[in-house]
Order: structure tokens, then C-alpha cells, then sequence
């Protein structure tokens, strides 16, 4: 693989500014790390770290509005001209305190701190003022050869900073490169350390894993290879070998389907991400073999129930913002109503469709379809009825929100969802002509039935209807 030629005019003249600034007053300085392997990739630099051997103090002499916001780890905030870059002291870093930061750190020369960083590709520097690449750690080799590859020791780096597990994972699958076989294997006998990072520095990794990765599914692939799913989302490791109907399911098991639904993903939002990750989770623990017709057959009741339970929790583990483990349980329970679309009441459909949350569920339909029988028919004329309303009206915004229902004594959790949706469709039915009515309506209900199982009332052929106060439209 060519690497595209780099200049100063890759980068920010900003930048470049900043680092002739401190050369000048006799200090070396390069950019460091992401935005020097990008740039070599022919991608837009973004971030651009700058790395110097004047320590923090000396730089804030030649700017003196710098401020200090590591100076433990000799790192410096510099603004020019409206922009913002951190200038780090080339250092080396001494024991690991948490799994994550260094004990202390030593200045050190600009060898060592290229060798004190993670993978290869991310230790090369660049001298934006004589336009030269300084390659300490083979970096350039391994860009050229698509490799992610740990500097040194694999084993030290990842117990350096265990977060740099699942960094490997996501600049394998979003680069579309391969992990080095002895950093691969020091990854499996490191995965347990993965559980030592805080669960919303996993979320932020893995989401970024599923929305920037070509195409999603590989990020799953490599998380399963390499030990990590098993120690973070043991809920998706219990699906591989977990087979299915190939009349439906020709494509393999739950393991398989999913990563392939992830493949049909294009730069999805985190909310399709992870509804798609997680739409058939709730297979693994509902699975059964039955006989019928002198046939073995496999069932997996109430999947979509229990796998939005299952999601729920995971989420909630994960620190996940109520907004982003709404929408996800939400379409994890829906995701199986497709299959009774052509036999559905226009209205029902029209209710279907008008939903904040439709095309969360449409593009996870999609996704399903096209990893399991390909058909897209259903997708097809949910679509249609989708922009025929669009084009009729504007959807309302709904009356009641997550707030309100909590404030009526529900805990945050699936019921939450459940009564929002109850009171959206009432909203879209005409049943109460005001937010008022339906707040009121929404009060007595819940106090009547505050222990709604939303998943039995899911399964209910005739759930309880809104008795209306009024007679006009919403």
C-alpha cells in the first residue's frame, strides 16, 4: 500500500504556527499520533496533537495565555487564532496506577516517547517546519502493510492502559486493517483487564466501533476473536452456536446473523447500532426444540420481550443515557411486528408508522432482512406508508414524555416506555383533545395499574384502551 505524500500544508497552518513558534526559541516540535497517520493515509488530519521538548513552563513563556491542563503529564492547551491545540513535554511514563495512567511521568527525548505510545501507527511523528517524517517505532512499514501492530512489548502496552484492548479493536475494523498476530494473541490473555475500565469509556469505544467500522459487523468479528466480547458483553457471546430455522435463517446462528446485520449498516446512528446489535439477544435463553408434525423444530418465544429486558440492563451497565436505552428497548421489542404487517389494520399501520421511533425500526428491519432472507418487501410498503403520511401531515410531537411518567411514580426503566407509548397512541387516535386530558387520563391510569407488565400487555391480543374524555381530534 502507497502512503500519500505530507506536507506542512496537510496540517492547520494554526498548528504549524505553534510548533515554528517554540522551534524557533530552540525547542523540537512535531505533530504526534492520529493526525500523522491519517494524513499518510490521505485522510483529513483531525486532532493534531503537538509534541515538543520544552516543558510546560517554557511553553507558556512564548504564550502567555497558555493554560495548564496536564501538567502533571506535561501537557499544555495553546489557542491560536480561535483554535485549540494540546502541546504535550516528550516524556516517558513510569508504572501503571489504574490501568490506565501512568504513576508519574520523566521528560525524556522524542525516541522514547514515540516508544512509550501504543501501536506502531500511531507513534510516528512529523516536523511540519523541515517537512520531515521521524519513524522510531516502524510505523510506516506497518501503514504500509495494514497492520495494527503494539510497540515493544504487547503485553506492557496493554497493561499499561487497558483501554488500548478495545482502541486495537476499533482501529482494526474502522481502518480496515489486521492485528498483528503476538498482539492479537497478548490481547486474549489480557481481555480479562478489559473490566477494569470504567463502563462509560467501554460504551463510548464500542459505539464508536459500531457506527465508524467497514462495515460494523468486523468490529464484532474482532471482538469475539480476541476474548473481549466474552468479558464485556457476555449477553452477545451466548449467541454464537446458538443455531436457527435455516428455512429462515440460511446464513448460520444468532452470532452470525448479527454480525451481518451490522454489515448492512452504513455509518448508522448509535441508537441502529445498537438496536441491531442487540435485537435478537433475547435469543440465546429463549431457545427450545419442539416436535412437530414428527419434525424437530426451534422456537425462540418471546425473544423480542426478553431481549428487550436483556438490553435494558445491558445499557444500564453500560451507563448508556436514558435517550440512546429508550430507543434501543424500544426497537428490540418492536422488531418482530414486520412479520404481521401485510395482515394489519390501516390503522394500526398508520399508528405503526406515525411513531417518533419508526424509522429506528425500519432501519433495523432492513438490517434483519438483509442478513437472514433478504426479502424487503414488507420494508418496501412500510416505507411508502411512512412518506404518504409524511407527505398528508407533519407527525405530532408528543404530549407526554419519559419525565412525565416518572413523575407518576414509575421507575426509570421499560414501563417507562410502555406508558409513553400508551399516551402517544391515545394522542394519535384523537382520544383527548389536550395535553391536560391525556395527562389526567395518564394519572388515573397508572394509579389503577401501576404494575403494568408491559411485555404481558405486549402479548395481549385486546390490551386496555384510553376511555376518552372528549370527542375532538388531536
Amino acid at each position: 500500500m502507497s502512503l500519500a505524500p505530507i506536507s506542512a500544508a496537510t496540517f492547520d497552518p494554526r498548528a504549524t504556527r505553534i510548533a515554528q513558534r517554540l522551534q524557533e526559541a530552540g525547542f523540537q516540535t512535531v505533530f504526534a499520533g492520529g493526525c500523522v497517520r491519517d494524513a499518510l493515509l490521505g485522510r483529513p488530519p483531525q486532532d493534531i496533537d503537538i509534541a515538543t521538548s520544552a516543558k510546560p513552563e517554557e511553553a507558556a513563556t512564548l504564550f502567555p495565555k497558555a493554560r495548564f491542563i496536564g501538567k502533571a503529564f506535561g501537557v499544555t492547551l495553546i489557542s491560536q487564532e480561535g483554535a485549540h491545540f494540546e502541546v504535550a513535554t516528550f516524556r516517558r511514563d513510569v508504572g501503571s496506577r489504574d490501568g490506565r495512567r501512568p504513576e508519574r511521568i520523566e521528560y525524556a527525548p522524542a525516541e522514547q516517547d514515540a516508544r512509550r505510545r501504543d501501536f506502531t501507527i500511531n507513534g510516528i511523528f512529523f516536523d511540519p517546519i523541515h517537512e520531515k517524517v521521524l519513524d522510531f517505532v516502524e510505523g510506516i512499514s506497518d501503514l504500509q502493510q495494514r497492520i495494527i501492530r503494539a510497540i515493544g512489548d504487547p503485553l506492557s502496552r496493554f497493561e499499561e492502559d487497558h483501554l488500548r484492548l478495545l482502541r486495537a479493536v476499533r482501529f482494526a475494523a474502522t481502518l480496515q486493517f489486521k492485528i498483528d498476530p503476538q498482539t492479537l494473541a497478548a490481547m486474549r490473555t489480557s481481555a480479562p483487564q478489559i473490566q477494569r475500565i470504567s463502563a462509560e469509556r467501554i460504551l463510548q469505544e464500542l459505539t464508536r466501533i459500531w457506527t465508524e467500522s467497514v462495515p460494523p459487523g468486523t468490529g464484532l468479528r474482532l471482538l469475539q476473536s480476541s476474548g473481549l466480547l466474552r468479558e464485556i458483553l457476555p449477553e452477545i457471546e451466548a449467541m454464537v452456536g446458538v443455531v436457527q430455522p435455516p428455512e429462515y435463517h440460511p446464513e448460520g446462528d444468532v452470532f452470525i446473523h448479527t454480525a451481518l446485520a451490522l454489515d448492512q449498516l452504513h455509518e448508522p446512528d448509535p441508537a441502529l447500532a445498537w438496536a441491531t446489535l442487540l435485537h435478537d439477544v433475547g435469543k440465546p435463553p429463549t431457545y427450545r426444540e419442539v416436535q412437530e408434525d414428527g419434525k424437530l423444530r426451534i422456537r425462540f418465544d418471546r425473544h423480542a420481550a426478553v431481549g428487550a429486558e436483556i438490553a435494558d440492563a445491558l445499557l444500564r451497565r453500560l451507563r448508556a443515557s436514558n435517550e440512546l436505552r429508550e430507543a434501543v428497548v424500544h426497537a428490540v421489542r418492536q422488531h418482530m411486528r414486520f412479520l404481521d404487517w401485510p395482515n394489519m389494520k390501516v390503522s394500526t399501520r398508520r399508528k405503526i408508522v406515525a411513531h417518533p421511533l419508526f424509522l429506528l425500526d425500519l432501519g433495523l428491519h432492513r438490517a434483519d432482512c438483509l442478513a437472514s432472507n433478504g426479502f424487503l418487501d414488507t420494508h418496501e410498503k412500510a416505507k411508502r406508508e411512512y412518506e404518504q403520511l409524511c407527505a398528508e401531515r407533519p407527525l405530532p410531537v408528543p404530549w407526554i414524555n419519559g419525565n412525565d411518567i416518572m413523575q407518576r411514580g414509575i421507575p426509570p426503566g421499560p414501563r417507562v416506555g410502555y406508558w409513553r407509548q400508551r399516551a402517544f397512541d391515545a394522542q394519535l387516535e384523537g382520544q383527548f383533545a389536550s395535553r391536560e386530558e391525556l395527562l389526567d387520563w395518564l394519572t388515573e391510569t397508572i394509579k389503577q395499574n401501576p404494575d403494568m407488565n408491559p411485555a404481558a400487555d405486549e402479548a395481549s391480543p385486546n390490551p386496555p384502551r384510553p376511555t376518552p374524555k372528549s370527542d375532538s381530534s388531536a
